[in-house]
């Protein structure tokens, strides 16, 4: 059966507490660098955190502690910990995509500059760490070793993008690797922690872990789709991937499918980079043709529901509801 995301409605309760939780992450960001001086350090990195992210992963620091159990007060500076540091990633890749602009405000580096934005990343990182080792969960170690291993796995993803964008041989594996790195790994690392942070058992931890690592996957393959299907109202420029010659599932999956001239188009995208925004319909019209489309919505229902059996092994009901009102959410998307 092909994948149909949820259908849009009025906020639910849980939509509504996955509101509150992201208010409060935000108060709470807000005195992680009281710091005035030097001004050219904490300024910057105030103004990272205090961007209008979604805040989804230190909601799953949250969401996956309460999977466990409801006692689940010690875990904010961990989740405080994941989301400084995907900020941290987030001002060094504006840096190396030289992105001028994220989410409407001018990146770090170019409202400062390139060495300010380096240094005010450096700090984030380091404090990310810090929250950790400073909070009154029994047992930090764990988690913290946990958040390195994250931080390594996310760096080797970045750098497989990296190398994607001037190979041409790039395969569809590679990229899903590549996506559980990039993106994944900290999704799944984000529940874990939570989970580990309220004396999580080594099976309720993995099912945590499993379940981001799928909702990754899907989110991102769906991210891929939304570039072509979503219009204007998914707030991205359709075909943008297709425009800039991105390697994404629905580029590789289609080379893997399609034959004769729609083949020698595809590999036009790749061996040029890209292509004019004016042939986009005709790229967009081989995904369709090839079957590629299908496959990745086959691919974002086969992630989904994956994630949806692990969720029965968390024992703490009131987050297992969460969890799956949070997965829902985020694959609410128009396309």
């Amino acid at each position: 059966m092909p994948y149909s995301k949820p259908a849009a409605s009025a906020p639910s309760s849980v939509e509504k507490e996955i509101a509150k939780l992201r208010d409060r992450i935000n108060r709470e960001l807000i005195t992680v660098f009281p710091q005035t001086q030097p001004k050219s350090l904490y300024e910057p990195a105030r103004y990272i955190i205090t961007g209008s992210g979604k805040r989804i992963r230190p909601i799953l620091v949250i969401i996956g502690a309460k999977c466990i159990s409801n006692k689940v007060d010690a875990v904010m500076p961990v989740a405080l910990a994941v989301e400084i540091l995907h900020n941290f990633t987030l001002v060094h890749d504006d840096i190396m995509d030289k992105a001028d602009l994220r989410h409407g405000r001018e990146t770090v580096h170019k409202k400062w500059d390139i060495d300010t934005a380096i240094l005010s990343g450096d700090v984030m990182h380091a404090i990310s760490y810090q929250l950790i080792t400073r909070s009154k969960v029994k047992n930090p170690l764990p988690i913290l070793d946990l958040f390195l291993s994250a931080t390594i796995t996310v760096c080797d993803g970045q750098a497989f993008d990296k190398e994607f964008e001037t190979r041409h041989n790039v395969t569809l594996p590679e990229y899903l690797t590549m996506i559980d790195y990039k993106t994944g790994r900290l999704i799944s690392a984000a529940l874990e922690m939570g989970g580990l942070a309220v004396g999580a058992t080594s099976i309720q931890a993995k099912a945590l872990r499993d379940f981001g690592s799928s909702i990754g996957r899907a989110f991102q393959i769906q991210d891929d789709l939304l570039d072509v299907m979503g219009g204007e109202k998914s707030g991205k420029t359709v075909g943008g991937d297709i425009i800039e010659g991105k390697k994404t599932f629905l580029l590789l999956k289609s080379l893997e499918l399609a034959k004769g001239k729609d083949r020698a188009l595809l590999q036009t995208v790749i061996k040029e980079k890209g292509i004019d925004k004016s042939r986009v319909p005709e790229v967009k019209a081989v995904f369709e043709k090839c079957g590629a489309v299908q496959e990745a919505k086959n691919a974002i229902e086969t992630e989904y529901n994956k994630a949806l059996k692990l969720a029965s092994k968390l024992p703490n009901k009131d987050g297992r509801d969460m969890l799956l009102g949070l997965a829902a959410y985020l694959m609410k998307r128009d396309y």
